[in-house]
């Protein structure tokens, strides 16, 4: 039976998403507060919900901060990065030419596009979204793609992450960017994961996890889930989970820089955290972006 609350949950999540997608950020109470305080004075690029100069970073000094190439980026079609990443899932998935990717939560396209040049004009990628603005933007990126990389190898389908539009055994790497964390059923995307992994194929994810219970306030609001805070599992959680379909070869690999940005940047959101902490915790204390990195057996198991 569906969760009345799951899905009030998701659709807002869908209604944040789309303002992104029309806007470049979703401008939460938090920013909201601040921009009335410095009578709107932005003169950046938007990150975490703000385009105040003194609170955030650029989109691209973030991605670069996590680990983006800053050539890779200067190719990018205008408006892919929306500043949504919290890592670089293509890096850490050691992509071949030829190979079939999924990028789950696929956005405006940013690590689609930078994926397709790595696969090369014989492999494929698919970005799944469930915003049909986002699914639009990236859609209408592909023209610049196309011209800048000689490469017709992107494709996007709308559709959510746990219920997939894609068949079984497609893909060598499933690749996600801070995404996972939005559903309100975790288990059941990492079982969409497995399915449409081919026999030896890959996970390749970076998100946010949760090293320390977060306060209940901080589950309240919508911005939390839009910001990738308060849809956050417990590291050991996910390993769990992992380990309970048959996946080998786990890695969690904690990748503090993410946070640190966010919040050296006065992030709104961020900061709006830090003031429910208890004493003595900071938000890197309880927060982390995670790289995933796992196998799906190479002969058949049951999944479950």
């Amino acid at each position: 039976m569906t969760n009345r609350n799951d899905e009030t949950t998701r659709d807002n999540i869908r209604t944040g998403y789309a303002e992104i997608a029309k806007t470049g950020a979703f401008i939460g109470e938090s920013a909201r507060e601040v921009r009335e305080k410095l009578a709107g004075d932005c003169t950046s690029d938007p990150v975490g919900g703000s385009c105040c100069g003194g609170l955030t970073m650029s989109v691209d000094d973030l991605a670069e901060q996590i680990g983006y190439n800053p050539e890779e980026l200067e190719a990018l079609p205008e408006g892919a990065n929306l500043g949504l990443s919290c890592g670089n899932p293509a890096a850490i998935g050691a992509l071949k030419p030829g190979e079939t990717v999924i990028d789950l939560g696929s956005g405006a396209g940013f690590d689609a596009f930078l994926a397709g040049p790595k696969v090369g004009q014989d492999g494929t990628v698919i970005g799944v979204d469930m915003t049909h603005e986002m699914i639009a933007k990236a859609r209408a990126n592909i023209a610049h793609y196309k011209k800048n990389f000689g490469l017709d190898n992107v494709e996007f389908r709308l559709g959510e992450i746990e219920h997939l539009p894609v068949a079984d055994s497609t893909a060598d790497v499933v690749i996600s960017n801070c995404v996972i964390n939005l559903s309100t059923d975790k288990p059941q995307v990492w079982r969409e994961v497995f399915r449409v992994l081919k026999p030896g194929g890959r996970v390749a994810i970076s998100d946010i996890a949760l090293l320390h219970e977060l306060p209940p306030e901080a589950k309240k609001t919508i911005e939390s889930w839009v910001g990738c805070i308060a849809g956050a599992t417990m590291v050991e959680d996910i390993r769990a989970m992992l380990q309970s379909l048959g996946f080998e070869q786990i890695q969690l690999t904690q990748k503090p820089e993410y946070v640190r940005a966010m919040t050296q940047s006065n992030d709104p959101l961020y900061q709006k955290l830090l003031a429910m902490l208890p004493d003595g915790l900071k938000v890197q204390d309880c927060i982390t972006s995670l790289d995933i990195t796992a196998r799906k057996p190479t002969a058949s198991c049951c999944c479950g």
